[in-house]
């Protein structure tokens, strides 16, 4: 992979190659699903698609009688066309709790039985449309019930209380406090960023260096799907950003590295994963009852911006949403809080 090349096109092409490396676990016609499917999905759904079918055929291949002696993994596809609906009811209900290959015991909630239920069906209706099966037995399928989950999110106060962690430090030992201390610019400016921006972490952590426009006070980040777009920032994103900035330009990035704006202590662009436990260990220190991740952060920089403003298109414009109702979803409840104050506004009759 060439060292110049941007984050997101590195991560297109280490993308790109492991779905190659999950397809030769797949059937041959496989193939073809995932070729058409590439102009209409981004690459992270494809190797969810993958991963889940994987697990799909190892189950017809193992866990259904008829199909003992039969090779799924070099069977043509009117293998397909021997599958049926009550063959997938038993596999989401295999899912539930199931050994996978390696000999690790997994479990599926609603949420992870309807994702793996949907790239089997997007599969069927891939060929099913194009007349290579003869029938859809996924479409036959009920989509497990999902049971709403509250939204965990920071209040004003927790906010305040995160943010004076990752600058202060939460004690500790001498050896961790001298790793804050090293790192607090740097950690205190992208939580700042994320809880002032609504940002996803994939977004944050690709960020170049180049991408910060001071002039303006906005950022240019690069969607889920690749879309590029500006996002604006206040005062304290700006402090945080410029403080961190004058620590950066002192340190030497290793080659390939050069431009991200948010270096690991290895001088390397920093991982989602270096970015989610950085957040996570801030969050446990401040606000130990609740269960913070970066994603937490965006629904708290939502939260507050729709109670600002109560513009819901406003909100689901800045925070990347193709689909206003998913926004929606998100902030039903403070929606209806909206509309239960909305009782008192409108007088029928001026008082006296």
């Amino acid at each position: 992979m060439a060292a110049n090349e941007s984050y997101h096109k590195q991560q297109a092409i280490a993308n790109e190659l492991k779905l190659r490396e999950l397809r030769k676990f797949l059937p041959g016609f496989c193939d073809r699903f995932f070729r058409g499917i590439e102009p209409t999905t981004a690459s992270r759904t494809r190797i969810a698609y993958a991963t889940d079918l994987k697990v799909f055929f190892s189950f017809v291949q193992n866990h259904l009688d008829r199909f003992r002696n039969t090779n799924v993994y070099v069977a043509d596809i009117t293998l397909l066309n021997e599958i049926t609906c009550y063959d997938i009811e038993n596999y989401l209900d295999y899912l539930k709790v199931y050994t996978n290959d390696e000999g690790v015991t997994l479990t599926n909630d609603e949420n992870g039985l309807k994702r793996k239920l949907s790239a089997v069906r997007a599969m069927y209706r891939y060929f099913y449309f194009r007349h290579e099966v003869t029938g859809n037995p996924a479409a036959q399928v009920a989509v497990p019930k999902i049971h709403e989950k509250a939204i965990i999110r920071l209040d004003e106060n927790e906010t305040a209380e995160l943010l004076d962690t990752v600058e202060y430090g939460a004690g500790g030992s001498d050896q961790q406090q001298r790793f804050h201390e090293k790192n607090k610019t740097r950690d205190l400016a992208m939580v700042t960023l994320l809880l002032g921006t609504g940002i996803r972490i994939s977004e944050c952590i690709g960020l170049n260096i180049e991408d910060l426009d001071f002039d303006n006070d906005r950022i240019k980040v690069t969607r889920k799907g690749g879309n590029e777009a500006y996002v604006y920032f206040g005062g304290e994103v700006r402090e945080a950003l410029l403080g961190y900035l004058d620590e950066r330009r002192s340190l030497t990035a290793i080659a390939g590295h050069e431009d991200a704006l948010f270096l690991s202590n290895r001088l390397r662009r920093m991982t989602v994963r270096t970015a989610e436990v950085l957040v996570k260990k801030y969050a446990k220190s401040a606000v130990s009852l609740k269960k913070i991740t970066p994603h937490k952060l965006r629904s708290t920089y939502g939260t507050q911006l729709y109670k600002e403003t109560g513009d819901i298109y406003l909100v689901a414009d800045v925070l990347g949403h193709k689909d206003v109702n998913t926004t929606r979803r998100h902030y039903a409840a403070i929606e209806e809080e909206r509309r239960r104050q909305a009782k008192d506004k409108v007088h029928l009759r001026k008082d006296d």
